[in-house]
């Protein structure tokens, strides 16, 4: 609904932005200070690679039940997000901790840097974001099956491609003789 609307009239971005809570654009800026932060190499314990994952996924779970929650699709939506999720979760876990080390002594990852986080990061926000507006503009739409399962199923995604990076990062640590060096062989 939001991006038809902005393809058709360009000149309704400013209104919308403009009726945007001001509380939307802080957690935008805390966000997007977070995915920087993942930018540069890094070093971090097992807890802190673990709670970007976390939080992602409590976010995705939020804008799934926030949308959907209060309408006779709840079922369906979670159904959808969790099948996204495990599939994406299934294919991105397989690969490799490109670059990332562990060592088993300090308990410490040596991070390379990545503005994939980032990029995730600001894709869940801009699906929440255009969901919000959506939702407000088109209250039907939670009613409409194929809006519920392509939102839900691009929440899932997003935290299956965030949790199998950071099963990588874990796959590391539980391989202690090859713990030192990168999966990726390095």
């Amino acid at each position: 609904m939001l991006l038809q609307l902005l393809a058709n009239h360009p000149e309704a971005v400013v209104p919308v932005l403009r009726q945007t809570p001001l509380w939307v654009w802080g957690l935008l800026v805390a966000l997007l200070a977070l995915g920087a932060s993942q930018l540069r190499e890094r070093s971090a314990g097992l807890a802190r690679v673990s709670l970007m994952p976390l939080a992602m996924t409590l976010f995705s779970v939020s804008g799934t039940v926030s949308a959907f929650g209060a309408t006779p699709h709840l079922a369906l939506a979670i159904s959808a997000w969790l099948i996204a999720a495990v599939l994406t979760f299934a294919l991105v876990a397989r690969g490799r901790a490109d670059g990332a080390q562990y060592d088993p002594a300090r308990r410490l990852y040596r991070l390379p840097g990545s503005a994939v986080p980032l990029g995730l990061i600001v894709g869940i926000f801009l699906v929440k974001y255009v969901v919000g507006v959506d939702l407000t503009m088109a209250p039907q739409l939670v009613r409409d099956t194929p809006y519920v399962l392509s939102v839900a199923a691009l929440y899932g995604a997003f935290t299956g491609v965030f949790i199998g990076r950071a099963a990588r990062l874990w796959r590391l640590a539980v391989r202690p003789g090859k713990a030192l060096y990168s999966l990726n062989g390095e």
